[in-house]
């Protein structure tokens, strides 16, 4: 079996075309507000494409840059500065925050109306009940990701590998609400090779490379690797290369779908941030 490659930028692609094409149509001018506190490198590369995608789709964008030892009330008072800008339909300050900032707080002094990453505790509650929310961009795309390969979840066995308020929880979540029975595992489950071959749905997100094993897939199963880890590159020794949290090569194998790293979830998890500004600017137009 020779798994199918789920072509994450493809879907991501169309989902753009399809938000910059609503937005023309309800003559919406969204805006979404990026916060960067420092200089992580990799942190400034995904909000410059952030920025660049969200001008493309007809979109405002602004970046506010901010010195690594920005004060956590310095911080505060930027984002209360946000949520108070007409102008701005999402906010998003970009994680991880340096140490003295408890990235907590700053979540949750985001409007929940302007939470676009769907991070804020009142969005988080509103998902686990069900009810509207903005839903976290990266479990939202991995979503699409799956459904691009079945539409009827219904009684699928669903494994999800990790167990963060960023992807693992909020994926149950929507596993659970396609109708699938889910189980949550993470580095510390028992028996986790076998956890894992019994899912026909497979999302991992555990920050480790290559780290689920060829034959831990259950032939036929849709494996989304959330997983973004850069490496030593063994082919071209002083470079670095990006591998997901699945050894891509061996799953590919068992797998009926798989998506790859990079080029697999992550172009998919800037569509949905672009996709929720968009219904934010909708809501507040009355148009949604």
């Amino acid at each position: 079996m020779t798994a199918r490659i789920i072509d994450g930028a493809a879907v991501a692609k169309k989902l753009r075309q399809d938000i910059a094409a609503e937005v023309a149509a309800k003559k919406l001018t969204p805006g979404l507000a990026v916060v960067l506190v420092g200089e992580d490198p990799a942190s400034q590369v995904y909000v410059r494409n952030k920025g660049r995608a969200a001008e493309e789709t007809g979109m405002k964008s602004w970046t506010h840059r901010m010195p690594v030892e920005t004060t956590q009330d310095q911080l505060l008072a930027m984002v209360n500065q946000l949520n108070n800008d007409p102008d701005v339909h999402g906010i998003l300050v970009q994680l991880p925050l340096p140490k003295q900032i408890d990235s907590q707080i700053i979540i949750a002094a985001i409007d929940p109306a302007k939470d676009v990453d769907g991070f804020h505790p009142v969005n988080a509650g509103r998902l686990n009940l069900s009810l509207p929310c903005f839903v976290p961009c990266t479990p939202q795309g991995s979503m699409i990701l799956i459904r691009e390969v079945e539409q009827n979840l219904a009684g699928k066995k669903a494994v999800v590998l990790g167990r963060s308020n960023i992807v693992g929880k909020p994926v149950a979540q929507l596993l659970l609400q396609a109708d699938c029975t889910v189980t949550i595992t993470h580095s510390r489950t028992k028996n986790l090779p076998e956890e894992c071959r019994a899912a026909d749905i497979l999302v991992a997100a555990i920050g480790k490379p290559a780290f689920v094993k060829g034959d831990w897939v259950k032939p036929g199963a849709i494996v989304i690797d959330v997983g973004i880890n850069r490496i030593d590159d063994t082919a071209n020794p002083g470079k670095s290369k990006l591998v997901g949290d699945v050894d891509f090569a061996a799953a590919s194998v068992h797998a009926g779908a798989i998506t790859p790293v990079p080029g697999g979830v992550g172009p998919m998890t800037i569509a949905c941030l672009l996709k929720n500004t968009m219904q934010s600017a909708a809501m507040k137009a009355g148009v949604a």
